[in-house]
């Protein structure tokens, strides 16, 4: 037999155990939301306007922040029209896109953590190099080679989904499409689309994990060896601040993805995919807000400049 779809639309479970607090859950989403999105929109203008921020590394937060407004963008405001009005439908095509979007920004962040520790290996171990190699045209290449390669891994896998059979049941068991849960739907033979998704959330993790846990075993090992106290400690708060960023967000990701059938557990992985979505954006502008001292002073500076103004 031809594969046939006959599911149009797909019903998003949520969070059906709490449904009965959907106004005060909306609430709170809502506040984490807008918290998100301006601690993420603060971190991208005070680095764009304060000129001792215009670097290699502050560039690359940049991109991040804004890759964690579009994630949290992305998942959040659907699980808050689903506790506010109980809207849980959503239709195939939207459904797909939303699980590519996600899982490529997901990548896109990923690869963008490992390019990071690299420049900040850069910036610590080889310093009189650093201005060299790390200038604008380097830069640039190094971020359109991980979205250029996000897109690429992923794009195969969502496809290669999209084209399984889904003849019903209809509801997702998670608060937006992802990957797995879409697997578990389908009436078609999932196994070889099980193995491809899997092995390439692997790929995607272990290799951005070597290239992070390398980087920053060297910065670590130099950072010991730095005469000046002030230096040490300066260096181990930016990097702090690096690692309970990658802490959340390998944590959460690992447990979601790396296991070889994907519809193991899928009730647990609302909980991790809420932390991973949720409350590691939140927590990203408050971690390099409060550890990152030469953000905290550039806001600082321009907050004077403000109040001067009027």
């Amino acid at each position: 037999m031809e594969n046939e779809t006959t599911v149009q639309e797909f019903l998003l479970e949520g969070f059906p155990a709490v449904q009965h607090l959907g106004k005060v859950l909306f609430l709170m989403h809502l506040l984490a939301y807008l918290a998100s999105v301006t601690g993420n929109a603060i971190i991208v203008t005070i680095t764009c306007i304060d000129a001792h921020l215009h670097t290699p590394m502050y560039f690359f937060l940049i991109i991040f922040s804004f890759f964690e407004c579009c994630f949290i963008s992305l998942v959040i405001p659907k699980l808050m029209v689903i506790f506010l009005l109980g809207k849980q439908t959503i239709s195939f095509s939207a459904c797909f896109v939303q699980a590519f979007v996600f899982v490529f920004l997901g990548t896109a962040c990923f690869l963008l953590i490992a390019v990071m520790s690299l420049d900040w290996y850069m910036a610590i171990c080889r310093p009189l190099h650093y201005p060299t190699i790390m200038n604008l045209r380097t830069y640039l290449f190094l971020v359109t080679a991980c979205i250029s390669l996000a897109f690429i891994l992923i794009a195969g896998v969502v496809v290669k989904v999209s084209q399984l059979s889904f003849c019903g049941p209809n509801v997702i068991t998670h608060f937006f499409c992802d990957l797995g849960p879409l697997i578990h739907l389908s009436c078609s033979n999932t196994k070889s689309v099980e193995l491809m998704a899997f092995l390439l959330a692997l790929f995607i993790l272990i290799v951005s994990l070597i290239i992070t846990i390398t980087a920053y075993s060297h910065i670590v090992v130099t950072i010991v060896h730095l005469s000046s106290a002030k230096n040490r400690q300066k260096a181990f708060s930016t990097c702090s601040s690096y690692l309970i960023v990658l802490f959340l967000m390998y944590g959460s990701c690992v447990f979601i993805y790396v296991k070889p059938k994907q519809s193991s557990r899928l009730d647990s992985n609302r909980e991790a995919a809420l932390v991973n979505t949720m409350f590691t954006p939140l927590l990203n502008p408050i971690i390099y807000k409060l550890w990152n001292k030469q953000v905290h002073q550039a806001l600082k500076e321009n907050m004077c400049r403000v109040r001067i103004s009027r």
